[in-house]
C-alpha cells in the first residue's frame, strides 16, 4: 500500500489537471495561479530551511572520516578522506557532490547459507544515482531557454551536446532516455529489495513517481503530441515579468506536465529532496578534522567550580597516608 498510494496520488493529480482544463476550462488556475503558488512555496520553504540549518549551532568537530588523520610527518595523511584544512574539505565536498564518492564505496551485505555474512560491491546504485542526478540537472538547465530571450550560447551548447546523436526529428536527447530509465531503476530497486522496501515510506516513493510522471509527460509533448513552444515560452517569460499570457496551443499534456512540476516544486522544501542543499550544511562533511592540532572548546560551556587533585589531596592527605595511598606531597 505504501507503493500504491503515491502512485495513485500522481494519477489523481494528472486527472485533476485533465478535468480542470478540459472540463472546467480553468486554464488560468492550472497555468498561472498554481505555478505562482508553487514557486512561492518553494522559495520561502528552501530559504527557511537553509536559514534554520545555518543557525543550528555545531559546538564540536564531528566530521565522519575513513582515512588517516594528519599526524606525525612520517605518517601518510589521507587528504580527501580526512581533510585537515578548508582546501581539502572543498576537494572532499566536490567529489561527494559531483561524483557521489561515498556512494561509490558503498557495499551490500547479505546473510547466506552457513550461516555466513557476505559482502559485495554495490556499484549499480552509484551508477543509477549518478545518471539520475546528472540527467535531471541537464534537463533543468535545458529548460532555462524557455525563460530567456535571447538564448545564451552556453544553453545552446548544452542542448547540442545532449542531442549530439541526432536520432530522428525532433532530436532525441540523451537525458530524455536516461532520466526516466534511471528513475525507474531506483524505484524498482526500492520495491524489489526486501531490506530497502522494509524501511521505505510513501514519502520515498512519491517523488520518484512524480519525477517519472514529469519525464513521461515531457516525452509525450516533445515526440508524440503537437505543442506550441512559442506560446509556452511567451507564458514563461510573461510570468517572470508578472504579465502571464495563457498559451492557446499548449494542449492538455502541457497542463499535466506543468501541474506535476508545480507539485514537485511545492513538495521539495518539505521532503528528503532537500538533501541537495543539506549536504553543504552537514557538519559530518563540511568540517576539517584538526582535533590533534587544535583544541576545540565547547562555546556552550559555562564556568564551573572544579575540585583539582591537588585540592583533593590537601583535604585527605593524612587519611591517604594512613591507608598507604601514595601522595605527591608528604
Amino acid at each position: 500500500m505504501k507503493v500504491l498510494f503515491p502512485f495513485l496520488a500522481v494519477i489523481i493529480l494528472a486527472g485533476l489537471a485533465f478535468i480542470g482544463v478540459e472540463g472546467l476550462r480553468l486554464h488560468v488556475l492550472f497555468g498561472v495561479v498554481i505555478p505562482y503558488l508553487a514557486a512561492l512555496i518553494f522559495i520561502v520553504g528552501v530559504i527557511s530551511r537553509v536559514v534554520r540549518w545555518g543557525r543550528s549551532p555545531v559546538p564540536f568537530r564531528i566530521p565522519t572520516t575513513c582515512g588517516q588523520q594528519k599526524s606525525l610527518p612520517w605518517i601518510k595523511h589521507n587528504r580527501l578522506e580526512n581533510p585537515s584544512n578548508t582546501l581539502e574539505v572543498i576537494g572532499r565536498m566536490a567529489l561527494e557532490v559531483l561524483l557521489f564518492r561515498s556512494l561509490f564505496r558503498n557495499t551490500q551485505t547479505e546473510l547466506r547459507d552457513g550461516p555466513h555474512l557476505a559482502h559485495g560491491s554495490e556499484k549499480w546504485l552509484w551508477l543509477g544515482a549518478l545518471a539520475f542526478h546528472w540527467s535531471f540537472l541537464t534537463v533543468l538547465i535545458r529548460h532555462l531557454r524557455l525563460f530567456m530571450e535571447p538564448i545564451p550560447s552556453m544553453l545552446s551548447l548544452i542542448s547540442s551536446l545532449d542531442g549530439f546523436l541526432q536520432v530522428g526529428a525532433p532530436v532525441v536527447y540523451l537525458t530524455g532516455v536516461v532520466l526516466p530509465a534511471a528513475a525507474t531503476f531506483l524505484l524498482f530497486r526500492r520495491i524489489s529489495k526486501p531490506q530497502i522496501s522494509y524501511i521505505s515510506l510513501p514519502a520515498d516513493y512519491f517523488p520518484l513517481f512524480l519525477i517519472i510522471g514529469i519525464a513521461v509527460s515531457g516525452i509525450l509533448m516533445r515526440y508524440f503530441t503537437k505543442v506550441d513552444v512559442v506560446s509556452i515560452k511567451a507564458l514563461t517569460i510573461g510570468m517572470l515579468h508578472f504579465k502571464p499570457v495563457i498559451p492557446t496551443g499548449a494542449g492538455i499534456i502541457f497542463y499535466i506536465h506543468l501541474l506535476l512540476v508545480s507539485i514537485l516544486l511545492a513538495y521539495f522544501p518539505f521532503s528528503k529532496l532537500m538533501h541537495s542543499g543539506g549536504v553543504f550544511f552537514s557538519p559530518a562533511r563540511n568540517m576539517a578534522n584538526n582535533n590533534r592540532r587544535q583544541r576545540h572548546i565547547n562555546p556552550w560551556d559555562y564556568p564551573v567550580k572544579v575540585h583539582t587533585y591537588q585540592e583533593y589531596e590537601d583535604d585527605f592527605r593524612e587519611k591517604m597516608i594512613k591507608v598507604g595511598i601514595p601522595v605527591e606531597k608528604d
